[in-house]
C-alpha cells in the first residue's frame, strides 16, 4: 500500500525539495498557509502524486481539521523555518524572539499534537533545525536556542511516542529565500560570504541535500532519537 506523507511548511526551500523527492515514492500532502504558493509549488512538483492543503501552524483548529480530513497517514515532517532572529543577543529585540519560539517551537508541537492521532504506529515524524544549534557562531544566539530547543525535543520524543521514530535534521548554510530576510543585498552577500569562509566543504548546501536525508530518516526504519547535521562541516571550525 502506498505511504503518506505530509509535509509541514512544503511550499519552499527544503520542504518543496522533499515533497519533490518524496513524491516519486508515494502519496505527499503538501501544507502551506499561502494558498498562491502552494499553488506553484504542487506546479513545480509536477506529479499526481503530490496534494496541497491550505493551513498555518499557528492555528490549530486549521491543523485538527486539516489532520481529520486526511485521515490515516504514515510520516509527518514539518520543515517550516521559523520567523528568523539574527544578531547579538545583546541588541536583539526580544519581541522578534518570543514570535520565533512561536512560529518555529510552539507550532511545531501544535502540528505534531494534531497529526498524532491519525499516525501510523509505524511511522515518522521528522522535525528540522538549524546548524545554529549546533555552532557557537556570534550573532545567531536567537536563532541558536530556537533551533537547540527544536534538537532537545527528538530524543524525549522518540521514548515518549515509541513505536513511532522521531528524528531531526539540521541543515547548516543552504541556498534557499529565508536569506532574504536578512538585511539588504550587500548585507546578504557579505554574511553569506563569511559563513562560506567556514564551511569545510567550501560552498552553502542546496535544499535537495538536506532533502536527501530528510527523505532517508523516512524510509529508514531503524532510525530514531537522532539529530543528523547536514552542514558541509561547519560546526567543526572553531
Amino acid at each position: 500500500m502506498t505511504e503518506h506523507t505530509v509535509i509541514v511548511g512544503g511550499t519552499a526551500g527544503i520542504g518543496l525539495a522533499t515533497a519533490r523527492a518524496l513524491a516519486t515514492e508515494g502519496l505527499v500532502t503538501v501544507v502551506g498557509r499561502d494558498p498562491e504558493r502552494l499553488k506553484q509549488a504542487l506546479d513545480s512538483i509536477g506529479d499526481e502524486r503530490a496534494q496541497g492543503r491550505v493551513a498555518s501552524m499557528t492555528d490549530r483548529a486549521a491543523l485538527d481539521a486539516l489532520f481529520t480530513q486526511l485521515g490515516p497517514i504514515d510520516h509527518l515532517v514539518v520543515t517550516a523555518p521559523g520567523t528568523g532572529c539574527p544578531g547579538p543577543l545583546a541588541e536583539l529585540d526580544l519581541e522578534r524572539l518570543e514570535q520565533a519560539f512561536s512560529t518555529k517551537l510552539t507550532g511545531t508541537a501544535h502540528a505534531v499534537q494534531a497529526a498524532l492521532p491519525h499516525l501510523s504506529k509505524q511511522g515518522s515524524i521528522t522535525l528540522v533545525s538549524a546548524g545554529s544549534a549546533q555552532a557557537a557562531l556570534p550573532g545567531t544566539a536567537g536563532l541558536a536556542a530556537v533551533n537547540g530547543a527544536i534538537e532537545v525535543l527528538v530524543p524525549t520524543l522518540a521514548l515518549e511516542l515509541a513505536p513511532i521514530r522521531v528524528n531531526c535534521v539540521s541543515p547548516g548554510v543552504v541556498d534557499t529565500d529565508w536569506w532574504e530576510r536578512v538585511g539588504s543585498a550587500e548585507q546578504r552577500a557579505e554574511v553569506l560570504a563569511g559563513f562560506t569562509a567556514r564551511i569545510p566543504a567550501g560552498r552553502p548546501g542546496r535544499p535537495e541535500e538536506v532533502a536527501d536525508v530528510i527523505a532517508m530518516l523516512v524510509r529508514n526504519a531503524y532510525l530514531t532519537g537522532v539529530v543528523i547535521p547536514v552542514d558541509g562541516g561547519l560546526r567543526l571550525k572553531p
